[in-house]
């Protein structure tokens, strides 16, 4: 099985909207940079999405280098600066999709955002 995680700050105690504007920029972007085989396998699958929630962007930028050791798509994403956070501030990650076992490597220990 496929899926993909979506990993958001919650040190930034962004709004409900805010967090989900960031969570699709960083499924989309991540999603783009999957290679195509397991983009498609993980379409047939449902598209399976996990939100889960970093303490730090040191926490988010760890997850993206442990995500490019195993080769696994992923896109950290910056936020314009138009609404809640300044011009620049990291916001989320978007990592996969590929196999739920590959990326719960990276990510297996993280809770869901609330």
């Amino acid at each position: 099985m496929y899926k993909q995680v979506i990993v958001i700050r919650e040190d930034l105690a962004l709004s409900v909207g805010k967090a989900a504007a960031q969570a699709s920029h960083a499924c989309h972007e991540a999603a783009k940079k999957a290679n195509k085989k397991i983009l498609q396998e993980w379409e047939s699958e449902g598209q399976k999405k996990v939100v889960l929630a970093a303490t730090s962007v040191k926490e988010l930028k760890d997850l993206q280098k442990a995500a490019e050791k195993l080769k696994i798509s992923n896109s950290l994403i910056t936020d314009a600066g138009h609404t809640e956070v300044k011009k620049g501030t990291i916001t989320a990650l978007g990592i996969g999709p590929d196999k739920e076992d590959k990326i719960d490597k990276v990510t297996g220990y993280l809770k869901l955002l609330k």
